[in-house]
């Protein structure tokens, strides 16, 4: 009886091994996940754009259109269509800017808009038919600034220029100076004003900065 069970047991087991040769086992096949634009677009959209850092030059800021012109102040003044017109145009000593066709044009006292009306009504008379002109500040006129620095001089102006950056532009005060107000003289078509004024005001193309020296 042992013999007989021992008989189906082996039978039964060979059935069960040629059953599991017979069947082919699995294959796990990886295969790379496809994203929603790629289901959507066809293309795949996995690594998001790297932002580039735009660098940003502020423009320089200008005097509004009352600002009033005078000697040293270089202007780029725009004749458009007329190559030969267009260029850069210093004012001169005596106040006004020469030009081709229409010669010296005075400039001091005029406003930048002025100026450009002037030009225009010139070359209309007799040059060109319809003259279009735009005037420019390509450059203001130098300051001073004297006395108790290190290096006194005349010194290209900047807009939005205080007393103090005049004074570290001049090389910084001197070991004597008077270091809490200077003295500002201002010339405008008005006349002269002289005016003592502490180191956060503001000064304007053409002014004279006088650093005073202390006395202890």
């Amino acid at each position: 009886m042992r013999v007989v069970r021992g008989v189906i047991l082996c039978l039964l087991t060979a059935l069960a091994l040629a059953g599991c040769m017979r069947r082919s086992a699995p294959v796990a096949v990886v295969q790379p996940q496809a994203d929603l634009d790629t289901m959507t677009y066809g293309q795949s959209h996995a690594t998001a754009p790297v932002p580039v850092a735009v660098a940003y030059a502020p423009e320089p800021v200008r005097y509004d259109t009352a600002y009033r012109l005078d000697a040293g102040d270089k202007l780029r003044v725009v004749v458009y269509g007329q190559e030969g017109l267009t260029n850069t145009y210093a004012i001169d000593a005596g106040g006004s800017i020469t030009m081709p066709l229409i010669g010296s044009v005075p400039a001091r006292g005029k406003t930048p808009a002025g100026l450009a009306a002037d030009i225009t009504a010139k070359l209309r008379n007799g040059f060109i038919r319809e003259p279009s002109v735009a005037v420019e500040i390509e450059a203001y006129r130098p300051f001073f600034i004297l006395g108790e620095v290190a290096a006194p001089g005349q010194y290209p102006y900047v807009p939005n220029m205080t007393v103090e950056s005049a004074v570290a532009i001049a090389g910084g005060f001197s070991p004597r100076a008077l270091r809490d107000r200077v003295t500002i003289t201002h010339n405008d078509p008005t006349g002269t004003m002289r005016t003592v004024v502490p180191l956060g005001t503001a000064i304007s193309p053409g002014d004279t900065v006088l650093v005073g020296e202390r006395w202890f």
